[in-house]
This record gives structure tokens, sequence and C-alpha cells, in this order.
């Protein structure tokens, strides 16, 4: 809880009894007499100094905001659900990102704003913004909502507001259909306090909220509204309130790292290449750390829509089937299927997504390439020079697919059949409470079918097809961009996330899985969705220490552009050399490659 102490109300009523400490007056308050002389008037109780402003509030240029002392348990100030946008509802749904409503009275920014509107799955939100127990019980239903275009930022409580300090600002991932700035690894404190910046976490919207390639939505007013890149949209709107702001928080605006993991690897890599950022003035950021991502070169499928307007002109009785939707469809105008699709709650699209659209495989979600926002050929813009040419530190774990062992379904090759015995409820339910330092209570059979046991067997085992599949997935992502960076004279380096010291079972089922190495990157071990499968007390010393190397790299890069730091223990050279991050149970393991 703050406490604001409002200095000037004590000092009004002690002036008469000269308590010369109030308002930190001291030496400048005007000396009273006590008892004056009857026939003297008294004078009246002198105006007290004005309080000093509170460190907890800044100015942004949309009004001020007040935040969170937490440094006596971390050592930063944050503000969290800052509004760097409208709403984008009603007439704004499906509309590039339009500038808040300035507000004349100090905002409390002390909580994070909504969650985007997403259907629940294992890496999202609850009901209620956050990691908790109504994650396992909000699956398949929708969660957060279209008001959501709100960000979070960490500063050393140490930090002055007139400090340059780097700027390290991170996109969360969730294959661009999920994701929330409130999942406890993203919380930026202990980052921030760890590389001495800035931290900044950024909400944009998902799913088909995000990006719909949509001929109907088109009016030919606005390119950028006709785009279909939305959460782009919204991730460049929300750096231009970094660039614009983030001065007054102690952040240097020249010196900004742009970060982010998966999906928001896939969407960072975009606005790298987006000729709207390329060509801004002043730039937008300086430094890129694309985590376990690559550059999105395929567009929505074009019957997407058609499908989807389809699907909800059935449901609601326009029409009687997927014939006369068509031919429907075909007699409408745009603006009033437009209008139509606006008028449909979140909840009735995205269950229809969910249910209609995903069996079909049209749900996926990702940068258009509509040549506006994104180019009609990223890796051709890269290779002709045409993206914000600027330093990468990029990562990748080895193990990336043991997260997705479902899609060893996709292709005989990878096996045939899902390489997962549980479905996601239960899972959630065992990694909620689960004890990682009691003996172990689950087993391989129960998670990994027989046929891919035991792990180690030579081809056919979990190990050789979860490691095929990361090679036609993952490591084509890398070999594709890698060397066009490298051809266009990119600083470049890169590491490998080895680290597979989670206590039995759970070392081989996920090994260095996806999304392992971010609560390294962030520093937060506590409770997350596989925090209790992977932390053990045995695990603890090794995990810090490769922890505070990994950070260390980050807030190096961050300042400098260059990622080696005394930490590391071995010179980081650039690509094509390889850094390996691991550790033993009791200490960390660095090499190159």
């Amino acid at each position: 809880m703050i406490r604001h102490l409002r200095a000037g109300t004590a000092c009004a009523v002690l002036a008469l009894l000269q308590l010369s400490a109030c308002g930190g007056g001291g030496s400048n308050n005007p000396v009273f007499t006590p008892f004056p002389p009857p026939t003297a008037t008294a004078p009246p109780p002198a105006e007290p100094p004005p309080a000093a402003a509170s460190p907890l509030q800044r100015t942004t240029i949309y009004g001020s905001v007040l935040g969170t002392d937490d440094s006596a348990t971390n050592g930063t100030y944050n503000w969290k659900g800052v509004p760097f946008a409208k709403p984008p509802v009603g007439a704004l749904r499906w509309k590039a990102p339009v500038d808040p409503e300035p507000w004349g009275t100090v905002k409390t920014t002390q909580k994070l704003g909504n969650a985007c509107v997403q259907t629940g799955r294992l890496y999202g939100p609850g009901q209620n913004n956050q990691y908790d127990a109504t994650i396992g019980t909000s699956i398949g239903k929708t969660t957060g909502a279209e008001d959501c275009l709100y960000l979070n930022i960490w500063t050393p409580s140490t930090a002055k507001a007139t400090d340059k300090l780097p700027v390290i600002v991170f996109v969360y991932g969730g294959s661009n259909i999920t994701g929330y700035t409130g999942d406890p690894v993203y919380d930026g404190a202990a980052l921030a306090k760890k590389a001495n910046a800035v931290v900044v976490t950024v909400n944009y919207r998902l799913g088909i909220m995000g990006f719909l390639a949509s001929p109907q939505l088109k009016t030919g007013a606005d390119a950028n509204d006709d785009s279909g890149n939305y959460a782009i949209l919204d991730l460049i709107k929300g750096m231009k309130f970094v660039n614009a702001n983030i001065a007054n928080f102690g952040g240097d605006p020249a010196n900004v790292t742009l970060m982010g993991q998966s999906a928001g690897a896939v969407n960072i890599y975009a606005l790298m290449v987006s000729p709207l950022v390329a060509n801004a003035k002043p730039a937008l950021f300086q430094r890129l750390v694309p985590l376990s991502g690559g550059v999105a070169t395929a567009t929505t499928k074009p019957n997407q829509v058609n499908a989807l307007l389809s699907a909800l002109l059935v449901a609601d009785g326009t029409v009687a089937d997927d014939a006369a939707a068509a031919t429907y469809i075909a007699r409408q105008s745009n603006a009033d299927l437009a209008a139509y699709l606006r008028s449909k709650s979140a909840d009735t699209l995205l269950q229809t997504v969910l249910k209609k659209l995903v069996p079909l495989g049209l749900s996926a979600s990702n940068p258009l390439n509509d040549g506006t926002v994104v180019p009609v050929d990223p890796i051709a813009a890269i290779n002709a020079g045409q993206f914000l040419k600027v330093p990468v530190l990029a990562g990748y774990t080895r193990d990336e697919t043991k997260l997705f062992p479902q899609n060893l379904a996709t292709s005989p090759a990878f096996g045939g059949i899902s390489g997962r015995l549980l479905d996601d409820p239960t899972v959630f339910s065992m990694a909620y409470s689960y004890d990682p330092n009691a003996a172990p209570t689950t087993s391989l059979e129960q998670w990994i079918p027989g046929q891919y046991l035991p792990v180690t067997t030579p081809v056919t085992g979990f190990n050789a097809r979860t490691d095929l599949y990361n090679q036609y997935f993952f490591i084509a992502l890398r070999k594709q961009i890698f060397p066009v960076l490298q051809a266009q004279n990119v600083p470049l380096w890169w590491y490998q996330f080895n680290w597979d010291k989670s206590p039995a079972p759970f070392n081989d089922i996920f090994g260095a899985a996806h999304t392992f190495d971010l609560p390294f990157v962030f520093g937060n071990f506590g409770p997350s969705l596989y925090s209790k499968f992977a932390n053990s007390k045995a695990n603890e010393p090794g995990r810090l220490e490769l922890s505070d190397a990994m950070m260390k790299s980050l807030a190096a890069f961050a300042r400098g552009g260059d990622p080696n730091n005394a930490a590391l223990g071995v010179n980081w050279p650039q690509y094509p050399s390889m850094l390996n991050f691991d550790a033993s149970l009791t200490a960390k393991a660095i090499t190159v490659q």
C-alpha cells in the first residue's frame, strides 16, 4: 500500500507552534511571536512551501501517473496499467491504435491492465488477469478484454528521473493467440535491478483481433487500418510511447533494447523490417533481442475471413448453410459486413474460431505481409538493406519442441502420434500443486506414449523425434535469418540454452524446452506455469548462478550493444560462433562452440 504524507496539512495546523521541520521548510519558515502584544494583530499562519513531488508521480504526454514503491522488497518503483492507446473497441476494433484521451488528474497506475481478449490456454491468464488456479478452468473459454492497450514500467528505486538508463522493452509470446504481461515470469523488477535499466512490458491484440486480412474491413482511407496488422501497429504505438515518455522514468529513449520471445520474437523481427519503423525518426529502438523466433513470411490464409463470416451467419440463423452464406456475402457491401463483424461480441468471435476455424486449420495468427506495415517479402527487404540495422542478440533453447510434443502427430516422420498423453487441464493441475523437492509422483510413462520410450532410443525415441521436429521448425528459423543478417554486417551474437536439471522425470519430459530460458533472463523463479516442475532446492545454486550470468549479458548488451561481461568467464564471439548457457546443480557451465 502506498501512503502519501501530506506535509502541508500538518504544517498549516502547527505553524503557530514554530515546528520548523514541517514541509522541509526549516530555516525558511518565518518566525512568529508566540504572545503578541494586546494591541497587535497576530499575523496569519504562513503558507508552507510546497511538498516535494513524490518519486512515484511521473509525467507523460497524456497526463501524470502514480506508481508503486517496491523499493523495500525488490529495489524498484513500478507503474502498471499505463494506457498507451485508446481502447480498441466499437468502431476502433480492427483499426490502427490511436492516442489515448489525455487525463487531467493524476492517474493511479498500480494494477496491471487487462490482458488482451483471447481463448484460455495453458500459457494465458485465468479469469483474474494473473497466474492463478482459474487458468485450469479457463482453458477453451474467453478471457481478457478488448480494452487492453496498456504497458508496465519498472525502474530501479535508486535511479533519478533525470538519469539516462538503458531501456529494455519486452514482447510476450503465445503463438500470437495467447499471452499477457501479467505472467509472473515477465515481472520486470529483478531485471531492472540487476541490469540497472528501465524495463517495460507491453500488451498487444491477439488472434483475429490482432491479425485479420479482411477485404470487408478495408475502406481505402488509411493504409494502416487496411493492413490487418493491428498487433504490429499496437507494438509500434507502444514503442512510440516509450520514445516520447521514458525519459521521465529515468530511461534513455536513444538506448532502447527491444526483446521478444516466441511469437514475440516473430513480432519484433516484423518491427525491424517494417517500413514504419525503418523510416521512423528518431529510431524507436537501438538493439534487438529475439528469443526462440524467426521472420514470418506467410500471410493468413485468404479464406480465413470468409470461413469466419460463414460460420457466424449460419450460427445466428441469417443463412441456412455455408453455400447460402457464400451467396449472402457476395451480395453485401463491405461496409455492411464490417458492421456485422463489429456487432459480434469478442466471445462469439473467439468461440467461432475455436469451434469452426481451428478444425479447418484456419486459426493461425502471424504478421501479415501487407506491404505497408510489413514488407511483402521480409527476407528480401533485409537483403536489400531495407530494415532497421541494429545489433542483435538472439537465443534458442536446445529442446524447443519438447514444449509441443503434440505436434509429433503432424507427420509420420515425427512419429505420427502425439507425444503427450496428458491433456492441458491435467498438466495445469499437476503443475500448480507439484512439489519439486519431494520424491517424484509422476513418471515418463504417464506423460509420453510407449512408442517414444525409452526417450534415448535412436531414431524413434522421444529425444530423436523432438530433435527432428526441431530441425524443421526452430533450427530452420535461425538458419533462415542469421546468414541474412550477417551478410548485412549486422553485429550478431547468439546463445543456445542447454539447462536441463529439472527434477526427474521433467528433465526428460521437457529438458531445455521452449520458454525455459525466460525465468533465467528475468531472474524470476517464483510461481509460474512450470516453476514447480523445474525449480528445486537441489538445482538452485547452479540455476541462480546461470541466471546471474544471463541477466548480466543482457544488461551489457542493453548498455553498449555487446553482451560480453565478466560473469561469463569466457569471450563470446559473434555469429557463427555460439555460446552455450548451461549449469550443473551447483555452478554455471558456460562454453563457446
